[in-house]
Formats: C-alpha cells, structure tokens, sequence
C-alpha cells in the first residue's frame, strides 16, 4: 500500500511537471508567433533606429560647421586645418556607413567606420571622465556590434539547405557582447531617490537588465525596456518643444537619438535572439 501511495505522488508530480512545462511552451510559442508575424519589418526598424543618432550628428554637423569646428580648436588647440578635419571625417564617415548599413552594402566595413568614430568622440569630446556619457558610448557600441552580428546571420544562410555544424563563435560573442554594452544605457536613468515609484522602477528595471545580460527571457525583457525606454525618452527628452535658440535643445537632442539607437539595439535583440550564450539557448538543450 506505501509502495503504491508513493507511485501515486510520483506520478501526480511529473503530472504537474509536464502541465508546467506544456504551459511555459505555451506562452514560448504564443510570444514566438507574435514575433513571427513582424520578423521582416522588426531588423529594418531596429537598423533604422540603431543608425538615427549617427545620422542626426552627421546633419549637425552641417549646420554647425562653424561652432563644431571652433569648439575643437579651442579645446584642444589643433588649428583650424585638424578641426576642419574632424568635422569633415564626422560628417562624411558618419552619414556614408550609416547609407551603407541601410542598403545592406559592406555592412561589416560601415560598422568598423561608427565605431572608429565612437572611440574618436569618445577621446575627442574627453567623455572619458563623464561616466554617463561614457556608458551611453558604450551602449552605441553594443548597437553597432548587433548590426555587424547581424550580418554574420545572414552570412550562415547562403548556401540554405545544405548541413551546417551550427558554430559561429563569433557571432556569439557579438551577440552577447552587443546585448550587455545595450543594457548600459539603462543603468544611467537609475535615480538614488527613495520615492515608491522610483525604487519600484530601479527594482524592476535592474531584474529586466540582469535578465538580458545572461540571456534569460531576453526577448521579453528587451520589449519590457523598449518599451519603457520609448516613453521615458519621449516625455523626458521632448526637444521638439524647446525654441531653436535654446541651448538645451541640442542637449535633450543628443539624449533622445542615442536612446532611439538604443532601444533599436534592443529592437536587434528581439529579432536576433540572444545567441548561444544564453540561459534561453541552454534550456533549448535541456
């Protein structure tokens, strides 16, 4: 009789087991086909937005020729030659591999070009010492490395039906590289505040970044910032509302398009996945 009462509990246990797992595949699947749906527009969007910043800068550079130009001679003193110089490379290096990754031409070399000038505003702007500036740099490059991952992707698929070891360790480390720079960006809207409100969203916040980083529910997660990220930018960073001749236009610009990068460097990750590296891969295997 113990023998059998215990077979009962046994069974009854894997039967609550398995009605867990058919649930969790359930939703896995349900999340999927909502994915499904938009996989050729998702890549487009998320290049498009991934790019906006570079874009925006390189048209700023234009129309600001003079004071860009000045503002590097003054601070570094290079003369007027190199200070011309640096606003010509940005403005023409930035708008060029932004064209070339949305026509999918020599993505890999226009990846190389943006962050060549990540690393030379990083150095030029002297961001090195402002943690929230270097941060969001950062979480650029983790776009930008996306972009070039997403290539890798597309390089895999070629010769379609023919059989492949499925390694490609490189595009693994990208993704997962690209995916813990993005998650940066989030950590510079934490506010040390005591408020309700603010230690519910930092609270939250921090579970959805530890959750990206090591690849557990990452394209859930990644909506989840997206779409928290998008209202914060537009309420926060609203530039449109501020006068031409405020200076704080161009401040509230610059933070609106580098999160737009960011939440488009998310938007990747979504349609990408997280890659081998991940908690959402090894329970695949599981």
């Amino acid at each position: 009789m113990m023998r059998r009462s215990r077979g009962g509990q046994d069974d009854s246990l894997n039967e609550s087991g398995s009605r867990s797992q058919s649930s969790e595949r359930r939703v896995s699947g349900e999340e999927e086909h909502v994915l499904r749906r938009g996989k050729h527009v998702l890549p487009h969007v998320a290049r498009l937005l991934i790019v906006s910043t570079f874009v925006e800068d390189g048209i700023r550079m234009w129309f600001q020729w003079g004071p860009q130009r000045d503002f590097m001679n003054s601070s570094w003193k290079c003369g007027w030659y190199l200070a011309t110089l640096f606003v010509v490379v940005n403005m023409l290096g930035q708008l060029g591999a932004c064209a070339l990754v949305l026509i999918r031409r020599q993505v890999a070399i226009a990846c190389a070009i943006l962050c060549g000038i990540v690393a030379m505003q990083t150095v030029a702007y002297q961001i090195f010492w402002d943690i929230r500036f270097l941060m969001r740099n950062l979480a650029l490059a983790g776009g930008i490395i996306l972009l070039l991952a997403e290539t890798r992707a597309d390089g895999r698929s070629l010769f379609a039906g023919l059989p492949s070891s499925g390694d490609n360790r490189p595009r693994t480390f990208m993704q997962l590289g690209g995916r813990i720079l993005l998650v940066l960006m989030f950590l510079t809207i934490f506010r040390l505040d005591l408020s309700a409100v603010t230690i519910l969203i930092d609270v939250v916040g921090t579970v959805l970044v530890i959750f990206i980083t090591i690849g557990y529910k990452t394209k859930l997660a990644s909506l989840i910032i997206v779409t928290f990220l998008t209202a914060m930018n537009l309420y926060f960073n609203a530039w449109w509302n501020v006068t031409d001749d405020n200076s704080l236009q161009d401040v509230l610009k610059y933070d609106f398009f580098q999160t737009l990068s960011v939440v488009g460097g998310l938007l990747l990750v979504v349609a990408l996945g997280p890659g081998s590296y991940s908690m959402d891969e090894h329970k695949k295997k599981w």
